[in-house]
């Protein structure tokens, strides 16, 4: 399965949902689907992405709030998964691409390639409530709709090949994509 393929067939589910995706990959493939004033690409700050929604999950809680996150960025701050699962806002789904690969900063393996690691197990673990593992795009895209319908924050971590874009950039600095994210959640909040 590719980050790609789930990404493209979530897209339409994210138009009124505030959609935090970390760096690289992730945020590049959604970014080449259309730009949306919904969508915040955390560049730069990887292992942050589940930090920055749990804080707008937590401070808007009639929003609906999406995290794309990768392996690599998970494993960078594991202590994030033990914080969203204390706090566990209803309205926060955080999915995790696991490629077991450091993809975006030059391909390393990450601790998930051998399969010893097992961020699902960890997220559970952590104490998050509702996880789930998946390996097709359906098996994704039905865990991503019990979370989207659902009122539990929900974690779900998909299996996918280490495989990226073919390009990288945007032709939106971190600074403006962040004005333009914040105006646009004020702008809801009228």
């Amino acid at each position: 399965m590719k980050r790609a393929d789930c990404i493209k067939a979530l897209y339409p589910e994210l138009e009124d949902r505030l959609v935090v995706t970390i760096m690289g990959a992730c945020a590049q493939e959604l970014y080449d689907l259309g730009h949306r004033e919904n969508f915040f690409y955390l560049e730069h700050a990887m292992g942050l992405a589940s930090s920055i929604g749990l804080g707008l999950a937590i401070s808007l809680p009639h929003e609906k709030v999406v995290v794309m996150d990768g392996d690599g960025s998970v494993l960078m701050n594991l202590g994030g998964l033990a914080t969203l699962a204390r706090y566990r806002p209803p309205n926060l789904t955080h999915l995790i691409f696991d490629n077991g690969s450091l993809l975006s900063t030059g391909g390393f393996a990450s601790h998930t390639t051998s399969g010893v690691t097992d961020l699902a197990a960890i997220a559970r673990g952590a104490g998050c409530p509702k996880v789930s593992l998946v390996q097709t795009v359906y098996e994704f895209m039905e865990a991503a709709a019990d979370a989207f319908e659902g009122d539990t924050m929900t974690t779900i971590v998909a299996k996918v090949e280490a495989v990226g874009p073919d390009h990288y950039g945007m032709d939106m600095s971190l600074p403006e994509n962040g004005f333009r994210f914040a105006r646009y959640i004020k702008e809801r909040q009228k």
